[in-house]
């Protein structure tokens, strides 16, 4: 499949609000942070009940959050900031300002109003060249500060829904990812060698420095359209969740009783996948049922027509015992997988 056939599968499995704005937000491509900023402003614009707000509304939530974020880790590549009116300038030279006023200074909330329709509001529904199933706003006709922003019954369902913390926090768990993708020592160490996940904590790790970035349930929780991946009801928010290893851990050990184990290490990404609490207590050390098996190459196939690093995790994975790394090679690996048990 292609990476848009792939795309209309995600959806397909899910054709609802939810699945276009996960789309949007974990599959898009990421030269800097802004779409991020964008989905941030919209989620709590929209959950406070507007229907509409004006652009310079908007442009305030976007800006702070960016200017929030910069404190700590960079928003873009290095080097990619234009001119001294580029959003990335403005944002250095005034974003500690902004933070300690608690609202952007004129300077940065006037670049923002400038850069948001011309930039990052016109590719926030596009993904690898194809249109987004559902729209989250339209921006009015005119110029400046006063147009109008309208939030569609798509953004307004998702936005006041019970699952609308859970997309936050998977926005924002993807958001340090894509961060530390820019920092310039830690993200080349990301696109060499993928992510590793700490046994301990389940928190993603650059292998390299062993630095957490993200806790591993919200960065890959919505590639399963935030359900479990054993019974595949909702994941409902509250509700006591446990990474489950869809090939038993103990696997491993029970092996190299005798020789060896010979197939894919069973505590990466791969095999690890968000589930109910009691369903994973009652699955236990058992083998993965068939479907199981279909929605975990599914969600892996999803995560591999994200940017990096995660689909490079998996693509360093899938070849280490496949010797190619294709999203739809995701079927053979697993089924091999079970063939070494049989």
């Amino acid at each position: 499949m292609t990476a848009v056939e792939q795309a209309r599968a995600f959806f397909a499995a899910d054709p609802s609000p939810r699945a276009s704005w996960r789309m949007a937000v974990l599959m898009g491509r990421n030269s800097r942070t802004y779409k991020f900023a964008l989905g941030h402003a919209l989620l709590q614009l929209a959950g406070q009940g507007h229907a509409e707000v004006s652009l310079a509304d908007l442009a305030v939530p976007y800006a702070l959050g960016l200017a929030e974020r910069a404190a700590d880790a960079p928003q873009a590549p290095d080097g990619s900031a234009g001119g001294t009116t580029d959003f990335l300038t403005v944002l250095g030279r005034t974003g500690a300002q902004s933070l300690r006023l608690g609202h952007p200074t004129e300077e940065l909330l006037a670049a923002a109003v400038r850069s948001l329709p011309a930039m990052v509001m016109r590719k926030f529904h596009n993904l690898s060249g194809d249109a987004l199933g559902h729209r989250f706003y339209e921006l009015g006709p005119g110029t400046g500060g006063g147009r109008t922003v309208r939030f569609t019954d798509a953004l307004r369902s998702i936005a006041g829904s019970e699952q609308a913390p859970g997309l936050s926090t998977e926005l924002g768990a993807r958001w340090r990812i894509v961060e530390n993708s820019f920092d310039t020592g830690i993200g080349r160490s990301l696109i060499a060698d993928g992510l590793s996940v700490d046994g301990t904590t389940l928190y993603l790790t650059d292998r390299r420095r062993r630095r957490p970035l993200a806790h591993l349930t919200p960065a890959v929780i919505g590639f399963q359209h935030h359900r479990c991946l054993i019974c595949d009801d909702v994941l409902v928010p509250g509700a006591p969740v446990q990474v489950d290893h869809v090939f038993p851990r103990a696997l491993m050990t029970r092996y190299g009783a005798l020789r060896p184990w010979p197939g894919p290490d069973l505590d990466l990404l791969w095999n690890l996948a968000p589930a109910h609490e009691a369903c994973n207590g009652a699955k236990s050390d058992r083998m993965p049922k068939d479907t199981e098996l279909m929605r975990l190459a599914r969600r892996n196939a999803a995560i591999m027509n994200s940017p990096h690093p995660l689909r490079r995790t998996l693509e360093l994975q899938m070849r280490t015992t496949h010797g190619h790394a294709r999203p739809d090679g995701w079927p053979p690996f697993l089924h091999a997988v079970r063939a070494l048990l049989t």
